[in-house]
């Protein structure tokens, strides 16, 4: 089937890419406000059509093992829920990083901290980017602004993760989640046959072997010069991704005086609020980081040389900032406006922000 234009909420999109895309299996657990994905999944009941598995699991640590599991048989397997239920799967991403596996996580995050509000947050930006769970690790990392995006990055994701074996992760908030948008969703792609599963997996646990020895897949070494061996090949191989994978959009950057720097639904309305203070005679650009994780240090390098300040605007009390500080390393000031709590603020707060700020 060809692609298609749907008006859909982005749990949903996420949901359908997945079908589409030739997914193997889903593992999940409701929680607000990401139920969607798993209701939607049901709904259209894929393992009727394209053979794919969905499950509604017992826990969130059950969902995320399930994913260890699968993506160890080299198949392309997903789970979602939202900020404290993501907490709980935390130990098994980081197991996905130690034995090098490909997955997808989607977060749609939640206020909190604790079981907090099911309102829109930002606050699970250290988790994300900063491994979350245990040990040196990092996860792929894509924050998708738009509906569209939340269809799209599913594809990318998996693509990314299973490039460089490692897990990566959607960082969506409620309000992509929870908006409704045009979005053009992807042509169908078969599932891979076991065939293709074994050529282009050949380190997965397929109960084939085919002449070689078998494959054996653990995160457990008993001699730290094993374990070390191993962390600096992981280390080796994230600066790889660094290097190669940042993504980032610039927004009427080219004679801007001030810098908005915003991921997800804080960069639309960051880019409402820019039109508004350049219709007042500031001139602001935005520059939205579409990979977290790895960050787009260098673009925020250059711009930090043109302009005269940068506004870090987050639904949360103050994390991108960190990555941004560290970044522009003193070289224009930096500063924060955030909500907390689930509160979206409207784009007048964020201009009066940046004057109250930076003396315009």
């Amino acid at each position: 089937m060809a692609e298609e234009i749907v008006l859909m909420k982005g749990n949903e999109a996420i949901a359908h890419a997945a079908v589409r895309y030739g997914v193997d299996g889903y593992f999940g657990y409701p929680i607000t406000p990401q139920s969607e994905i798993l209701e939607t999944l049901s709904e259209l009941k894929p393992w009727e059509t394209t053979g794919m598995v969905v499950l509604q699991a017992e826990s969130e640590l059950a969902a995320i093992n399930m994913v260890y599991g699968g993506a160890a048989s080299g198949k392309r397997v997903m789970t979602s829920s939202s900020s404290p239920g993501v907490s709980l799967k935390q130990e098994g991403i980081s197991y996905l990083a130690g034995c090098e596996l490909p997955g997808l996580v989607v977060n749609v995050m939640r206020g909190g901290p604790g079981l907090g509000t099911i309102q829109p947050s930002q606050s699970d930006y250290f988790q994300a980017t900063k491994g979350g769970g245990h040990g040196d690790y990092r996860l792929i990392t894509l924050a998708p602004a738009s509906v569209q995006e939340m269809a799209d990055f599913v594809g990318l994701g998996f693509d990314l993760a299973f490039k460089y074996r490692n897990p990566a992760l959607i960082l969506a908030d409620g309000v992509i989640g929870q908006m409704m948008e045009k979005v053009v969703l992807p042509a169908y792609r078969p599932r891979r046959t076991e065939e293709e599963v074994i050529a282009q997996c050949p380190w997965a646990t397929t109960g084939k072997t085919r002449g070689r020895k078998p494959n054996i897949i653990t995160s457990l070494e008993m001699q730290p010069e094993a374990m070390e061996k191993n962390n600096l090949r992981f280390q080796a191989k994230y600066r790889e991704i660094e290097a190669k994978e940042a993504r980032f959009q610039e927004i009427d950057c080219e004679d801007a005086e001030l810098l908005i720097v915003a991921f997800g639904s804080m960069a639309r309305i960051g880019q409402k609020a820019m039109e508004t203070a350049r219709e007042e005679g500031i001139k602001v650009g935005i520059l939205r980081p579409i990979t977290l994780w790895p960050f787009p240090t260098e673009a925020l390098v250059e711009l930090a040389a043109r302009v005269k300040g940068i506004l870090v605007t987050e639904l949360n009390a103050g994390q991108m900032i960190e990555d941004v500080r560290l970044a522009v390393n003193g070289m224009v000031p930096v500063e924060h406006f955030g909500r907390l709590g689930g509160i979206v603020p409207d784009p007048d707060e964020i201009v009066a922000a940046l004057k109250q700020r930076f003396g315009k």
